[in-house]
């Protein structure tokens, strides 16, 4: 009986969203995503902490931009047709992360990740839940709530309530 219970385990399903900061692929929960959308007009906020891009209007909901290229410590990039904002919701508040382009969404075997280095792509291992095997490439595991130190968590909330 502990046999199939352990097998069971390593047979569970992952359903990540992957997308991709310059050549690198990252994969984060798909119930953690409310949405995807294009960039859309945001709007910059005087004082705001420098990874906070700004604020956007989503249906009638202001909702905090974070650049997760800048966040992630890489360089700056034009925003182009395949840029686009994936909404999630990170210690219940809505925020929204930029990213250079949205692959996929993937369904991977818990099976085929495994706990990451200590330091990868240069990325501090402290973001980073697994690294995943796929066929023709490896994709990075994020936890979006840990991508925020608990000091830049105050400083979204402080934006947040000034609206």
């Amino acid at each position: 009986m502990k046999q199939e219970k352990k097998q069971m385990d390593s047979d569970e399903i992952l359903q990540l969203v992957s997308f991709n900061i310059g050549n690198e692929e990252f994969g984060i929960d798909i119930l953690k995503v409310e949405e995807i959308i294009r960039l859309i007009s945001i709007t910059k906020i005087p004082n705001a902490p420098d990874f906070i891009e700004g604020v956007i209007n989503l249906r009638g909901k202001v909702i905090p931009v974070i650049d997760l290229r800048t966040r992630l410590k890489r360089e700056k990039k034009q925003h182009d047709n395949n840029t686009r904002v994936i909404v999630v919701e990170v210690n219940g508040r809505t925020v929204g992360f930029i990213v250079d382009s949205v692959r996929e969404v993937l369904r991977v075997p818990k099976s085929i990740t495994e706990p990451p280095p200590s330091i990868v792509a240069g990325v501090d291992s402290e973001y980073i839940t697994a690294i995943g095997k796929l066929e023709d490439r490896l994709l990075i595991l994020l936890d979006l709530e840990k991508v925020l130190s608990h000091k830049q968590k105050e400083e979204l909330a402080e934006i947040d309530t000034s609206n």
